[in-house]
């Protein structure tokens, strides 16, 4: 699931755009010089300007009768969208692994000892499966992982209909996709797989696993066909993050990685919290949740019309695709409130520009990063 308004991060013309924050614009009649700018300072005018406009856009609401139509119909919409664009709408995410090293390769078997340097070893929890710990293997484990993770994944029928039966069976800890590897991440919202293909491509370690689950049958299915779809090394489902009755097919305190890439925004405001509440009971204790999601005053609030506004920053596109706009504030009380520990909160105030055209496009997005401690009490 994803945002049907262009998000992202430009790409230099080496392929590889710089970490935020890299760009300054110091001389505004070289503004039209690169694609991009970071930490645009809004001036005071521009700044109430974009009040004044909310305010106008906000100021005629969608009838009820409406709005519950596109809550229950949420899914039949996305279906839409990706039938209609498949996945040709996003460009591939290569900038996460330049704003999200956690994804990169070497993460994989410097995380848990860089865990381990900021901690007392001792402080770690004891664990129940057969692994020494959250991620720390033998050698002997290791060699068992890597031979029989392939063989492990591909007798499970991921191309079935998996989820409707592994959504009436009681998760064993030690039968679930991806069981045997010792690094896992899951993509919540994966859309076509424009973050997913990239891990997969990127990082080549066996001891790696990758799910990912969309709201959208539509999406996973193309997901499921993509030529770089290996389902040895990967698991796509159904999912709804709202549906408090549906579990995940994935034990608690089992992920490494949770991403939330313009996903979170695109939910009913008050179901945001359980959510995040119960994605953070599937971490590891030390596993991170890493988020980009748009923020207060974006480009695309401004732009909607009077009588697309659902509640307060709360908006309907006109595919019927829903999108919040969410503050710093707002993203570090839910992940606190689900017990977890901020280790970034920043705004990415971002000027873009159509050189062509010479135009100016004013982008807020928010991301974070947020850890689930080793001694952990999580919000329910």
């Amino acid at each position: 699931m994803a945002g049907s308004c262009a998000e992202g991060a430009p790409a230099e013309a080496g392929g590889k755009r710089p970490q935020f924050g890299s760009r300054l614009l110091r001389d505004p009649t070289r503004v039209f010089h690169h694609n991009a700018w970071d930490n645009v300072e809004w001036s005071e005018e521009q700044a109430a300007a974009a009040e004044r406009k909310v305010r106008e856009n906000s100021s005629q609401r969608v009838c009820q009768e409406k709005q519950v139509d596109y809550e229950i119909n949420a899914h039949k919409y996305w279906n839409d969208f990706y039938q209609i664009h498949e996945n040709g709408f996003f460009k591939d995410r290569h900038w996460l692994f330049t704003e999200f090293p956690e994804l990169a390769p070497s993460q994989n078997q410097n995380h848990w000892m860089d865990l381990l340097s900021e901690n007392k070893q001792n402080e770690l929890p004891e664990y129940k499966n057969k692994e020494d710990g959250p991620g720390l293997i033998t050698e002997e484990q290791h060699k068992y992982s890597s031979d029989s993770l392939k063989h492990k994944t591909q007798t499970l029928p991921v191309e079935e209909n998996v989820t409707q039966k592994l959504s009436h069976l009681e998760i064993c800890t030690d039968e679930f996709p991806g069981s045997l590897a010792t690094y896992r991440i899951l993509e919540v919202g994966c859309g076509v797989g424009n973050t997913v293909f990239p891990i997969l491509q990127t990082n080549n370690d066996p001891r790696l696993f990758v799910y990912c689950c969309d709201f959208s049958s539509t999406a996973i299915q193309l997901v499921q066909t993509n030529s770089a779809y290996d389902s040895s090394r990967c698991f796509a489902f159904v999912h709804d993050l709202c549906d408090e009755d549906k579990s995940y097919p994935i034990p608690s305190d089992s992920l490494d990685i949770i991403i939330l890439i313009f996903v979170l925004s695109a939910i009913v405001p008050d179901k945001m919290q359980k959510a995040i509440n119960r994605l953070s009971r599937l971490l590891k204790p030390g596993g991170m949740m890493l988020l980009r999601d748009y923020g207060r005053h974006d480009m695309a609030q401004l732009r909607f019309k009077k009588g697309q506004c659902l509640s307060e920053n709360f908006y309907v596109r006109g595919d019927g695709t829903r999108v919040y706009f969410f503050t710093q504030d707002e993203l570090d009380t839910l992940f606190t409130t689900a017990g977890l520990e901020k280790v970034q909160n920043l705004v990415d105030r971002r000027l873009q520009v159509n050189r062509g055209k010479q135009l100016t496009m004013y982008r807020v997005w928010i991301q974070c990063k947020y850890r689930k401690p080793l001694l952990s009490n999580t919000g329910s």
